[in-house]
């Protein structure tokens, strides 16, 4: 008796992980960094010190130098919460870790980005009294123009839409190529005209009041830079407005040299970070990890692509 035999086709075998990591659509793998970061914030507002006096009072002490306008609410808002502080701090925390699995779970994503915006907004007069830029203490490496000012420019640029038909980098996919390159001229220029500004000569001084509670090897480094900056504080000064015009251009360049903007963007957010002290996150006095991680992320948004894709 005859056998037929049928050779059957191999099942499918699930997508290794770094396949799957390796095929991730490049606004998807930005939109998840920047749904960490918000995790992370959510994480820092739990710390035992925002739970404290010292949060209402920190909050508080961003109304100074801004006009009445701004800081009015501002003093009324930390007053609010200094008389509710234990449950008021667990509602900020719970929002922002809310916002960051939001962004994590992709159906889910629309709206939490959106909310994210208003969310920013509201953090940024109230919370960081407009980062400072009205009252003439801004600087680049105290976190102007405010860190969830960019949380709220990346949520718009990163949102799941697509508008052209072949965007040049992610960043343009959700508002177009002319409103995108806006946006990175007005943050990199904003941060040009403000490292030029008198607040920004004293640079080591600056950096050295963030060494107070950070760990040996950063205070180190913190305190070396500082003490090489304050005898150079406005030549420092020009050169990083410099630094940042020239990436503000580079949209505006061909491909390579974009690319080299990009790189240049990503260093500059690199040592503002270092200058930052990590934002304060290993000295358990941050709410958020500063403007650095952000200005890179921003940045990485802006990567020339070499064609466009079409998954969210």
């Amino acid at each position: 008796m005859s056998q037929s035999l049928a050779v059957a086709e191999p099942a499918a075998r699930p997508a290794a992980a770094h396949e799957r990591v390796a095929a991730l659509d490049p606004r998807r793998a930005l939109q998840l960094a920047l749904g960490a970061l918000w995790l992370l914030d959510g994480m820092l507002q739990f710390q035992p010190s925002m739970f404290g006096r010292g949060f209402p009072q920190m909050l508080a002490g961003s109304a100074q130098g801004n006009p009445a306008v701004v800081a009015r609410p501002i003093t009324w808002s930390a007053g609010l919460i200094g008389h509710h502080v234990v449950a008021l701090n667990a509602i900020f925390a719970a929002i922002q870790l809310l916002i960051g699995l939001g962004i994590a779970w992709r159906p889910a994503v629309k709206l939490a980005l959106a909310g994210s915006v208003a969310w920013s907004l509201a953090v940024w007069w109230l919370g960081e009294g407009l980062g400072g830029v009205l009252a003439g203490t801004a600087t680049p490496v105290t976190g102007a123009p405010g860190a969830v000012l960019l949380y709220a420019l990346l949520a718009v640029l990163l949102y799941p839409a697509d508008r052209p038909p072949a965007a040049p980098f992610t960043a343009a996919r959700a508002v177009g190529r002319p409103a995108a390159q806006a946006s990175w001229l007005a943050v990199w220029l904003g941060l040009a005209a403000l490292a030029l500004l008198p607040a920004s000569r004293a640079i080591g001084r600056t950096i050295a009041d963030t060494t107070p509670g950070e760990p040996a090897w950063l205070a180190w480094t913190d305190a070396h830079a500082a003490s090489t900056l304050t005898r150079h504080g406005l030549l420092a000064a020009v050169v990083l407005a410099v630094a940042f015009v020239i990436v503000a251009s580079g949209t505006f360049l061909p491909r390579r040299a974009a690319r080299a903007a990009v790189v240049l963007a990503v260093a500059i957010a690199a040592a503002l970070w270092l200058a930052q002290g990590l934002g304060g996150i290993l000295a358990g006095s941050a709410t958020d990890p500063d403007t650095g991680p952000l200005l890179a992320l921003l940045a990485l948004a802006f990567w020339p692509l070499a064609s466009s894709t079409a998954e969210t």
